[in-house]
């Protein structure tokens, strides 16, 4: 095995390794909440792109929301 260990220690240790990073990407996504707003910044790219290159982006839908209602 790799770094002279044992096969027990050395899957235990990836266990735990693999374990730890999928709960610290879970907490961030938690906590920070970084997909979120992902739409937003979506559409600004796309609006940006097609003013300042004049290139209409197809398959992309612009959704605009009216604050004033109440949809989900």
């Amino acid at each position: 095995m790799p770094a002279g260990v044992s096969w027990g220690q050395y899957l235990k240790f990836m266990s735990c390794a693999v374990l730890s990073m999928m709960a610290g990407s879970q907490l961030v996504h938690m906590y920070y909440k970084p997909l979120e707003d992902l739409d937003v910044y979506i559409d600004k790219e796309v609006e940006e792109v097609s003013k300042t290159k004049g290139v209409k982006l197809s398959g992309i839908s612009i959704k605009k929301t009216d604050p004033t209602t109440n949809a989900t």
